[in-house]
């Protein structure tokens, strides 16, 4: 199987959590962000992630390809799932963008490798967020509204090793999350998000994004 994605996609990383937690190989090609040609070549429309499977057929669902890979073999995401972590990723969304969105240029990402790429990324997500060096500027107020939220999560997990006690979809919801709230140099998360984070990356042989 190759899985298509941007390094920075929470999205994409759902995906790759969940191979790595089976110990099962992907593929992994970074698309140029202005690449938007291999994108309509595979599905007909720019959309990233995109699972090719091993009999040419494309997925383009996240949850899909999570629910999919899952099945392959046994299972492992089969604790149980609680709604307030599906509630608290909703909330936390929309606060993560303008720390994570203005940081991931600074990161010498692939799939910014060429200065068409990265001039597209900057033109697609300041027309969608505003001025990256403003916000930057802003972190602090950012930081201290997002902060809540982790504390909540902080009390919701229940293991370091999965957030419901057994790895569930939950996971997979949270995870990706903080891989990408981690960009942020100047945050800290409370001790149990820290813990999970840890945990979690290492049992999967992930190294961190950097941090701007």
């Amino acid at each position: 199987m190759r899985l298509y994605l941007f390094e920075h996609c929470s999205l994409c990383f759902r995906v790759r959590m969940t191979a790595g937690l089976k110990r099962l190989h992907l593929q992994e090609r970074v698309v140029l962000d202005d690449d938007s040609e291999t994108m309509i070549g595979l599905v007909g429309k720019r959309v990233i992630p995109i699972l090719l499977k091993d009999d040419g057929k494309p997925m383009l669902e996240s949850m899909d390809m999570v629910h999919y890979i899952d099945a392959l073999g046994e299972p492992v995401l089969t604790g149980p799932e609680r709604p307030e972590i599906a509630t608290w990723a909703e909330k936390a969304v929309p606060k993560l963008s303008p720390l994570t969105w203005p940081r991931y240029p600074l990161l010498g990402l692939p799939e910014f490798a060429t200065v068409a790429a990265l001039d597209h990324y900057n033109l697609r997500k300041r027309n969608a967020i505003g001025d990256f060096v403003e916000l930057r500027a802003h972190t602090r107020q950012h930081i201290s509204a997002l902060m809540p939220d982790l504390e909540e999560l902080d009390h919701l997990i229940e293991s370091s090793e999965a957030i419901n006690g057994k790895l569930s979809l939950d996971d997979v919801r949270v995870l990706p999350l903080l891989r990408s709230a981690a960009v942020v140099k100047d945050l800290r998360f409370p001790a149990k998000v820290r813990d999970y984070f840890e945990t979690m990356m290492i049992r999967m042989g992930y190294a961190h994004l950097p941090t701007a």
